[in-house]
């Protein structure tokens, strides 16, 4: 998803689950900014850099995919926007290193769901915004691993659009261009993405890099046949995941606030989106790459108010002179004590599942902000040494 979705969708979201305009704003601007909080903004603000929940593309380039490379790559890319869908997953006739990639799948209404959803419970606002881009990320990315594989990820000649037709609907082939100064032409059915490479453990071969930004366009429905899936057809159906994705959010966060008793996987908030149901629809079904000007007016329209424009540096001087005392309590520095719960949260589940593909996480209210490490024990446990015990 990109900014349209995570920033100002999730603004309405947040608003229909009955927070007020400022804290709405507080909370989508976290969601958005889980796509920028990288080592390189963090080290600008001489912020604890395992704190990142993304990765620059330069970031990436220069990333080696060693073991503690790759622990250092799945634990941000499966903890904010590849959640795992079932960490306990079989499958027959594999090796246990491609069962460990096999079982990062994401997909939405997993357990993790839940667990991202309850860890934001009574907590700040930009622990709200995390899990809500989290949680919605588990739409728009299924099918797809927070972690390199080519067996996983890759894509081929195999990859169709479905356009509805009436009652029916066609399909065509999508091309893709490994040109990064091109830009996606949905008329014509042409997507960048990332460029082709047989090892495994490449970053071509990270999350959805393959099928471009796909995934992340609220309009698309497309097919393919994943190697994972034993190269039977899989359909995504991106508007109907998209309106599902905004509808549970505002359940989430219904519940974050004390209004649903229990957050139960598989439900939303139809009710309480049923009037803007249409306006929601017909923004998702739009085919156009950038859908926030859209929602933008939609939020604007819910709530009355005027909803201020993404600026990563919005907070930056805040937390940059704040006193060392201080520096928890503000914006940024509230986001990073989430991001790190999140993430230790989920390696931490990783690996308790028997998985070492993520590392060891290191509990940060305990130990403060060393937190994620690794340990030696790991490249043991990961090169068929000892079990973690």
């Amino acid at each position: 998803m990109n900014t349209d979705f995570h920033y100002y969708a999730t603004y309405c979201t947040a608003v229909l689950a009955g927070y007020s305009h400022e804290e709405a704003c507080e909370i989508c601007y976290s969601a958005q900014f889980v796509d920028f909080c990288s080592k390189t903004f963090l080290s600008s603000i001489k912020g604890p850099l395992s704190a990142a929940t993304s990765q620059l593309a330069v970031e990436l380039v220069e990333q080696k995919t060693d073991i503690l490379g790759l622990q250092d790559i799945t634990r941000i890319w499966s903890s904010f926007h590849f959640l795992p869908y079932d960490l306990h997953a079989k499958k027959k006739h594999c090796s246990r290193i491609y069962l460990n990639k096999y079982r990062l799948i994401c997909n939405s209404n997993g357990k993790l769901v839940a667990d991202t959803v309850n860890l934001a419970k009574n907590k700040t606002l930009q622990a709200v915004g995390i899990a809500m881009h989290v949680t919605a990320d588990t739409w728009a990315h299924k099918y797809f691993a927070g972690t390199p594989s080519m067996v996983i990820n890759n894509t081929d000649r195999f990859f169709y659009e479905v356009l509805p037709e009436g009652d029916s609907y066609s399909v065509r082939q999508l091309k893709f261009s490994h040109n990064p100064g091109a830009k996606d032409d949905p008329e014509n059915g042409v997507y960048v993405n990332s460029l082709y490479q047989t090892s495994e453990n490449t970053v071509m071969n990270l999350g959805h890099g393959r099928a471009g930004h796909l995934p992340d366009y609220s309009f698309i429905r497309y097919k393919y046949l994943p190697a994972w899936a034993d190269y039977e057809e899989v359909l995504k159906d991106n508007p109907s995941d998209y309106l599902h994705a905004f509808a549970q959010l505002v359940y989430a966060m219904r519940y974050i606030r004390g209004e649903v008793e229990n957050f139960e996987l598989n439900t939303y908030a139809w009710d309480i989106i049923e009037p803007y149901r249409g306006e929601i629809e017909t923004i998702l079904e739009k085919r156009q790459t950038d859908d926030a000007a859209d929602w933008k007016a939609l939020g604007e329209k819910i709530s009355g108010k005027t909803i201020p424009d993404f600026d990563i540096d919005r907070y930056k001087e805040e937390y940059k002179t704040a006193s060392k005392e201080e520096k928890n309590n503000t914006f940024l520095g509230k986001f990073i004590l989430g991001a790190l719960a999140q993430k230790s949260m989920v390696t931490g589940k990783i690996y308790k599942s028997g998985n070492p593909i993520a590392g060891v996480s290191v509990d940060y209210k305990k130990n403060g902000f060393a937190g994620i490490k690794d340990y030696m024990k790991l490249i043991e446990y990961a090169n068929g040494g000892k079990d973690d015990e």
